[in-house]
This record gives C-alpha cells, sequence and structure tokens, in this order.
C-alpha cells in the first residue's frame, strides 16, 4: 500500500504514474475507512436490544444529508454522494441486521 503522505498533491502531478500512486493511496484508505464503519456497525449491533433498532429511517436521512452537504461544501458532485451514501447506508444496515442475529444466535 502507497502511503497517502508519500504521494504528490494532486495539483503538484506531471505524470500519470504520480496520479495513479495517488489514486491507488487514497482508495486504500477509502477501503481502510470502510473498515472502520463496518466496525462501528458491529458494535451497534451488540448494543442495540432489540432487532427493529437497527432500521432508523432518520437516521438514514440525516446521515445522508450530512454526507450531501459535505460534498458541496468539498464541491464534490453531490448527486453521487447521495447515490453512494443511500448504498453504504443500506449495506451497513444488512451488515449490522447479520450480526444482530448472529449474535443473538447463541
Amino acid at each position: 500500500m502507497i502511503e497517502p503522505d508519500a504521494c504528490i498533491a494532486p495539483e503538484d502531478c506531471t505524470a500519470m504514474p504520480e496520479v495513479r500512486a495517488g489514486v491507488d493511496a487514497v482508495d486504500a484508505e477509502l477501503v481502510a475507512l470502510l473498515a472502520r464503519r463496518f466496525a462501528y456497525m458491529r458494535a451497534a449491533a451488540r448494543i442495540k436490544l432489540e432487532r427493529g433498532q437497527v432500521r432508523d429511517e432518520a437516521r438514514k436521512a440525516a446521515v445522508i444529508a450530512a454526507a450531501r452537504a459535505q460534498a458541496v461544501e468539498a464541491e464534490v458532485p453531490e448527486a453521487f454522494v447521495a447515490e453512494t451514501w443511500e448504498r453504504l447506508v443500506e449495506a451497513s444496515i444488512a451488515h449490522e441486521l447479520v450480526e444482530w442475529d448472529r449474535l443473538r444466535a447463541i
């Protein structure tokens, strides 16, 4: 894995290998962040007492709205972020349900 600090800033790239190294480093960071996010879903499954608590539509809407606002602030395509977060939150809920069931199958 390429360390992010070892990469050249996007605005300083002058050749495609530099761009690709930066993209690869960012991709590795994204996967690590997703692993961390899903670890929080496992924690939530452990903490929530009832299976029905896993799906929280108000929380889902708030998370997606926050991501949209951050996308606008960061000048990242808002629609892409909203679609991505929709899928991310749904995948997180599905993962949490599996974990909730697994923890209580004992």
